[in-house]
């Protein structure tokens, strides 16, 4: 998407998607998404479920199927708020407290110090401007993803419990009516442990 003042909503990011797997000739694809990139994939099967023969949703922060939707809003648009703001560092701490995840100060430090590009510092701008509440606002169609052909696999962190995206997870696959399926390690257990949760990966695609 060229239009940076658009937000990146995740019907249009699966509008995007649907797309390149119908350039590259690649459908009925098997779709690994995480976090946004879970709710992405989520709203590809509801808008194009002939295009996805298998989906599977790591830890999507659907943060409107939790009782508490209305504090998430709020403190969602104040990490967006903070951060577009210029305090960077305060929006992440602010994000890491509403995520329930607990880091380190030393590893903090690292992921948030150092030399930032215009790249990168553009790049998180447009995160919090135009994908960050989309994403987290949005709302599934369960009865359509229950009903659609593509297998729906709602997959979780073995270390994420307590976690926000653990609960909003588990939310998910209770609307669906299946049981959550796990993978190493926490939110992003693809970077922490890229062997074992590609090798969970594999074992999960073949079913």
């Amino acid at each position: 998407m060229d239009d940076r003042d658009r937000d990146a909503t995740p019907e249009l990011r699966a509008d995007d998607l649907a797309r390149l797997v119908e350039h590259v000739d690649a459908g009925p694809a098997v779709v690994l998404g995480s976090s946004g990139g879970a709710v992405s994939a989520l709203a590809l099967v509801q808008a194009r479920p002939d295009l996805v023969d298998t989906v599977i949703a790591h830890e999507p922060p659907l943060n409107e199927l939790l009782d508490e939707r209305a504090e998430l809003r709020a403190r969602t648009a104040g990490i967006a708020a903070t951060h577009l703001a210029g305090d960077h560092e305060g929006a992440f701490r602010e994000f890491l407290a509403l995520a329930d995840i607990d880091l380190p100060e030393e590893v903090f430090r690292h992921m948030v110090g150092g030399e930032r590009s215009a790249q990168d510092v553009a790049d998180a701008d447009y995160q919090h401007s135009a994908m960050l509440v989309p994403t987290t606002r949005w709302v599934p169609d369960t009865d359509v993803l229950r009903a659609a052909p593509t297998r729906i696999v709602v997959g979780i962190g073995e270390e994420s419990a307590g976690q926000l995206c653990d609960r909003t997870s588990r939310a998910l696959a209770a609307a669906l009516g299946v049981a959550p399926t796990m993978f190493p390690g926490d939110h992003v257990g693809f970077a922490g442990d890229p062997e074992g949760f590609a090798t969970r990966l594999r074992e999960v695609i073949k079913g």
